[in-house]
């Protein structure tokens, strides 16, 4: 039977890779706090409470599936090196290209 060959799961991903996405969540907040803010009057403050809810709960499962798949296509496997030297090379041409 075969040696069961080992892998090392790194992650690529950077605060670069998710600043898009946080700026849109941020977008959606204040959107979301206008609307409320103009249908706030004496007798509509149930409406604009619940129009910050439905928007907030209605864009979080996007946005979590953004972030999530975006973590994802960072993660890879590489395989594993039995030394400790094989392996610092190994992280050494992942950082460079990932510089590059």
């Amino acid at each position: 039977m075969d040696k069961l060959q080992k892998y090392q799961m790194n992650c690529t991903l950077t605060f670069g890779d998710i600043y898009g996405q946080i700026m849109v969540w941020l977008i959606v907040i204040f959107v979301a706090l206008a609307s409320a803010l103009a249908l706030w009057s004496s007798s509509r403050q149930i409406f604009a409470l619940a129009t910050v809810g439905l928007i907030v709960v209605l864009s979080l499962p996007f946005l979590l599936f953004a972030f999530v798949t975006t973590l994802l296509n960072h993660v890879e496997f590489v395989p594993a090196e039995d030394t400790e030297e094989d392996y610092g090379q190994i992280i050494a041409q992942q950082a460079a290209q990932t510089m590059s």
